[in-house]
């Protein structure tokens, strides 16, 4: 029988707007507009009528490229995140506000104020996804370039997120004093120019997989992302290991919650449920994204291959990418990607595109509402996850059934809660002060 090691635990939900990817079908007539205002409107008010914690609002400093041509295969134009979130805010009650933004290429003091001024107009529901880039293909945007180095990004954020702390931290609504700092990274003197919110600070989240990532999130996030949303023993294994950090770090070990990134495909019946999740999956791997993904490891443009006959017959070609697309060949050796592809395809019969959806079927979860409430349960009270971040796969209905189905379901396990826990984001969490803030 699992270990529940905790036993009273309640599923937390998140949802994740993304800014780049495949896997939201946006070729169903069903699918709104991501420039839209009323896709994002629906989709939060949705949420919150979910009791789900959090909005997350994914974002990028410039469109994805291939091969120097925009790809229009993804998700193509995304609003400011702070922006939509603020108008979001209004509209809203209860659900937290959570802006991803990049500590490279934001400065301090103006990216402190505008996530304070967020967090103090929204009652203190405001959050920070803290990312990191480091490529000059994002840094051509700006006059600095690609100029910092791989190994500095997390020590500029971990530097960038202490001063931010330093700002919020000195007006307490009464009197501040000035924020100063001098070392390599910055050179500034701030003023803060709004009071602390409710919650004290905007919540710190963070979505580093590497070990300094991990640390980094130990030290300093009150959430981390992960991309274990799939396998129970895998998202275990990264839960345990972000708690080990944690109290390295010298906080408490449930300090810091995990929330894994996961898709949930809700069908009505057991017989329903593969063939839900093969229509998602089909309708996401069209035959032009499945040319674009090979493509990336042969590091050529496939598209005037046929999506239904075989692999390249020839080795894929190995040369330096830049970043802009190709995450699939980073770290990899693609010759031994394409060993193995054609091993499986040759095994199974299968043509360029059915290796592509065979390659990709581990996403997520599907099943009844019933099946789902258990096994997302069984994940939070064994310790797996505190909670999932939900990347819907329609946007913007995909949450209904979620909301429908699946959360009452929950409820009935006595898994989920049945009201929001207090007004801001921190308490809806069961989050302690911030760090800076704690006696």
């Amino acid at each position: 029988m699992t270990d529940l090691r905790y036993p009273n635990a309640v599923v937390h939900f998140g949802v994740f707007f993304q800014g780049v990817n495949h896997s939201t079908i946006w070729s169903d007539p069903r699918s709104g507009s991501q420039m839209h205002h009323s896709t994002f409107t629906q989709l939060i008010r949705t949420a919150e009528r979910g009791l789900f914690d959090a909005f997350f609002l994914g974002e990028g400093l410039r469109l994805r490229e291939q091969r120097g041509r925009i790809h229009d295969l993804d998700v193509v134009g995304r609003p400011d995140a702070l922006t939509e979130l603020a108008t979001l805010a209004g509209l809203t009650d209860r659900i937290g506000l959570v802006a991803t933004q990049n500590t490279t290429y934001n400065d301090p003091a103006d990216l402190a104020r505008r996530l304070a001024s967020l967090d103090v107009l929204s009652g203190g529901r405001a959050a920070w996804n803290v990312v990191t880039t480091d490529n000059a293909w994002t840094g051509a945007n700006f006059r600095r370039g690609g100029y910092l180095d791989h190994a500095d990004r997390y020590e500029r954020a971990e530097r960038f997120v202490d001063l931010a702390r330093r700002v919020w931290d000195s007006w307490d609504g009464s009197e501040f004093a000035p924020v100063d700092s001098d070392d390599r990274f910055f050179d500034v003197e701030i003023a803060p120019t709004v009071p602390r919110s409710p919650q004290g600070h905007p919540v710190i989240f963070q979505a580093g997989d590497s070990p300094t990532g991990r640390d980094f999130a130990a030290r300093s996030a009150d959430v981390i992302f992960s991309a274990h949303g799939s396998d129970r023993h895998d998202a275990l294994a990264f839960a345990d290991d972000i708690r080990r950090r944690v109290v390295a770090a010298g906080r408490p070990e449930d300090d810091v919650l995990t929330f894994p990134g996961t898709q949930i495909v809700v069908a009505d019946t057991e017989g329903e449920v593969e063939e839900k999740a093969r229509w998602v999956l089909e309708q996401q791997v069209t035959p032009a994204t499945a040319l674009s993904l090979v493509g990336q490891v042969w590091g050529e443009d496939l598209s005037g291959h046929d999506p239904d006959g075989p692999l390249p017959a020839h080795d894929p070609v190995i040369a330096d990418i830049d970043g802009t697309r190709g995450a699939a060949r980073q770290g990899h050796d693609p010759r031994a990607i394409a060993q193995e592809w054609r091993r499986v395809a040759e095994e199974n019969k299968f043509s360029l595109r059915e290796l592509v959806l065979h390659t990709s079927t581990r996403r997520g979860f599907a099943g009844t509402a019933s099946q789902l409430a258990d096994e997302l349960t069984l994940w939070v009270r064994s310790g797996a996850s505190s909670g999932f971040n939900i990347t819907p796969f329609l946007v913007p209905g995909g949450l209904d059934d979620i909301v429908d189905q699946l959360v009452p379901a929950l409820q009935e396990r006595g898994a989920y809660p049945t009201a929001y826990v207090g007004t801001t984001l921190r308490e809806h969490l069961g989050l302690r002060p911030p760090l800076t803030r704690r006696r």
